[in-house]
């Protein structure tokens, strides 16, 4: 008897596809999912950069991994696109973006 074996921990492709509320007109696309694969790829060092980003933005926080703006630029450098398209969005859809990098920083997803 063959049994079909699946990984509990594997997240499905879906689960790092951010559907947006609405489509984004972004350099000539349009834009109305964002795929958050690329956070796999991230490192101590983008981390280090996206503080650095925030400081000097003027930025001050106690925990920068749970702020907007850091997880704009987290979302920005891992998905290799202009921090402006992230800039652009609108608050539930910021919020959305914001909560997906957080949980996946902090182990959540």
């Amino acid at each position: 008897m063959s049994e079909k074996v699946t990984e509990i921990n594997k997240p499905e492709d879906n689960e790092m596809k951010l559907k947006l509320s609405k489509e984004y007109d972004f350099e000539g696309q349009k834009i109305g999912e964002i795929d958050l694969s690329g956070l796999d790829n991230l490192t101590a060092a983008d981390m280090i950069q996206a503080n650095k980003v925030l400081t000097n933005n003027g930025t001050v926080s106690v925990l920068p991994e749970t702020t907007l703006e850091y997880d704009l630029i987290i979302a920005a450098g891992a998905l290799k696109m202009p921090i402006e398209f992230f800039k652009q969005l609108k608050p539930k859809d910021a919020m959305a973006l914001k909560n997906r990098v957080t949980s996946f920083l902090f182990g959540e997803e």
